[in-house]
């Protein structure tokens, strides 16, 4: 069975910062961003990691930057980690969960796509029958399948 991951700790940089999944490592112009095998849910990190599940979400990010690229542009430099990296310890542990990205302003927005209505907009519907404010009609169950997406 594949190990986990739950924290990066490289011989070769020091970390900048950990989010509730990544690690985060400052090289100057670029930051290397490295997917753990952490899960968070509801802004928790749970206790128990998902082997792998790092260069899951890696291989997933990298595959749509690729297809946005002719749409819009990223913040991917374009090196690889041994144009950085020469630890070969290091480069095991980073390999297909990292990337190394260009530093860019930060624009903090978050997009939430509801199907269904459960967790915090089934609170919203339960007690003012709106989801994302917008006004839902009455009769809707928990969990339930909405009739179509909100945004």
């Amino acid at each position: 069975m594949p190990y986990t991951i739950i924290e990066t700790k490289l011989n070769s940089l020091p970390v900048l910062r950990r989010g509730k999944v990544r690690d985060i490592y400052d090289l100057g112009e670029e930051l290397l961003i490295v997917a753990t095998d952490r899960i968070s849910c509801f802004d928790v990190i749970l206790p128990t990691p998902i082997p792998e599940k790092g260069k899951i979400l890696t291989s997933l990010s990298n595959f749509w930057f690729k297809k946005m690229e002719p749409v819009i542009q990223n913040h991917l430099s374009g090196k690889q980690l041994t144009d950085i990296i020469s630890d070969p310890e290091d480069l095991s542990v980073l390999k297909d969960r990292s990337v190394i990205a260009k530093k860019t302003k930060v624009v903090p927005v978050e997009a939430i796509v509801r199907g269904y209505i459960s967790g915090s907009a089934w609170k919203e519907y339960a007690k003012h029958k709106t989801i994302c404010g917008q006004q839902m009609h009455a009769g809707l169950k928990e969990s339930e399948k909405l009739p179509e997406p909100i945004f």
